[in-house]
């Protein structure tokens, strides 16, 4: 949602820093929105799956050398344990009990040894929902525009627009800090900071193609 709000509202500043009319906005806007958020919701899917792809790769390779190599993998599970303070006959229960099962052995193993969990969420619906959340927060900054086409208002298009942007910034910074329990302060500063250094470049440098060309 904030590449989607940052990188739109850079087109419209770009755009208008370039005297471009609000229908070249638009056209410009919502290709870079659904451009972008097909390319981005594709990396996150693929990245995810990467990451799932890798996990599976690593447990069957764990279930092969318990089939293959059971006395150094028991061993290793006895040298895991021994390292946590275990030992004596605790650490042989221990061994015994993880041992007797391979799917507990291998979970142990991935987990322990590898440090690898496995991803919960489906790489498919990851990929989702990041085009969403990127195209519904992306759509703010040309939200006054799409109205002005539809009825024509008398107001100054990209003075709102930034006020709307802002304010989706704002929003964006809160939930970031509030999901990863961070300074609200800092994480509204941050976004807002974030976005406005984009639109700022975008703007100079669309200013600077419009006098040059």
């Amino acid at each position: 949602g904030m590449d989607g709000s940052v990188t739109t509202f850079a087109v419209v500043a770009g755009a208008y820093g370039a005297s471009m009319d609000s229908s070249v906005v638009l056209i410009l806007g919502f290709a870079n929105l659904f451009a972008d958020g097909f390319a981005m919701s594709v990396g996150a899917f693929l990245s995810s799956k990467a990451t799932l792809d890798n996990y599976k790769k690593h447990r069957n390779i764990e279930y092969w050398e318990i089939e293959n190599k059971r006395e150094s993998e028991i061993e290793e599970i006895r040298d895991i344990y021994r390292k946590k303070g275990f030992e004596g006959a605790l650490l042989e229960q221990i061994v015994e009990v993880i041992t007797a099962d391979k799917d507990r052995w291998v979970d142990t193993m991935m987990k322990e040894e590898l440090e690898m969990l496995p991803e919960g969420k489906s790489p498919s619906m990851i990929g989702i929902a990041t085009m969403i959340s990127f195209i519904l927060i992306g759509l703010i900054p040309l939200m006054i525009f799409v109205l002005d086409f539809i009825t024509t208002l008398n107001v100054h298009l990209f003075t709102i627009s930034s006020v709307m942007t802002g304010i989706a910034f704002l929003l964006i910074g809160w939930f970031k800090a509030f999901v990863n329990q961070t300074s609200r302060l800092r994480g509204i500063l941050e976004t807002v900071l974030l976005g406005a250094s984009a639109a700022t470049v975008a703007f100079f440098v669309g200013r600077l193609l419009e006098s040059i060309i």
